[in-house]
């Protein structure tokens, strides 16, 4: 899962936290800025469509609240759905010690048996983050978080890009297993590769549209960021804001959405996108 980003506290927010800032951390705000940037955008839309302030979010395989937390320091109450019960005892120490552990709720499920755990038609924002990879039917885990989602709601999808797998091989000089991923029905290197399933913009798009949502953006994530060496981004002065810059005006060019290490997919609702 992506890496947690604090927001400051502001008196600008009724519960603490403006809309302009989930601060971020050194290194940790590349792999995550470019989705945070879709999602507020995504919440300030639809807090201003509801008229409500706090909206309801469901965070299907949320871990240990990485978007959970800092969500709910924004004053929206989220419900974490995740099968590991060491990453929802840390999702409970987490929201206790940024005091929002009454907005967050996490209970054990996953999403093959979401509604086992969760209400139907019952959120206004459904994230699904680093599911897709794992489960064994990636078009019904894409209906059952659509399902989720109330008449004007949003889904966050963000899932591994087959294109940054096959680079990164290729460029650390695995060639065999760059083009064994290029080839293999699921984006696999090898026997050893730890991801069991990548995507390519086609195929989640595919999803999206197919559970009935409309593609609202698609963003290419971890553009550059994998790729540079660390020691280039922290000695030299101003180069994480420049390389946080660059994947910022790179994410939404659909020529590099083949070569980012992970793919983010804004599917709304056809009450949603006319809001």
């Amino acid at each position: 899962m992506s890496d947690p980003m604090r927001p400051p506290v502001s008196a600008q927010h009724p519960q603490g936290t403006p809309r302009s800032g989930l601060s971020r951390p050194p290194r940790a705000g590349l792999r995550t800025a470019v989705v945070w940037e879709v999602l507020q955008d995504a919440l300030d839309r639809r807090v201003k469509a509801t008229g409500r302030p706090a909206l309801d979010v469901l965070d299907t395989g949320g871990g240990s609240g990485n978007f959970a937390v800092p969500l709910a320091r924004l004053g929206h109450r989220v419900t974490v759905v995740d099968p590991s019960p060491n990453a929802l005892f840390a999702l409970e120490r987490r929201a206790a010690e940024a005091d929002v552990a009454d907005r967050v709720q996490g209970v054990q499920g996953d999403a093959h048996g979401l509604f086992d755990v969760a209400e139907r038609g019952a959120y206004d924002i459904v994230l699904c983050h680093g599911v897709l990879e794992y489960v064994d039917d990636p078009a019904e885990g894409v209906r059952n978080a659509v399902a989720a989602l109330r008449p004007e709601g949003v889904l966050s999808l963000l899932a591994a890009g087959l294109g940054g797998a096959v680079l990164a091989r290729a460029l650390a000089g695995h060639f065999t297993e760059a083009k064994r991923a290029l080839e293999d029905p699921d984006g696999r290197w090898g026997q050893g590769d730890p991801v069991p399933r990548r995507f390519t913009v086609d195929q989640l798009t595919g999803l999206v549209e197919g559970a009935g949502l409309r593609v609202g953006a698609v963003h290419g994530v971890r553009v550059f960021a994998d790729l540079v060496p660390g020691v280039l981004v922290d000695t030299e002065p101003g180069a994480l804001e420049a390389l946080l810059k660059l994947e910022e005006a790179a994410a939404e060019l659909p020529a590099f959405h083949s070569v980012a290490t992970q793919l983010h997919v804004l599917g709304e609702t056809a009450e949603a996108a006319g809001a």
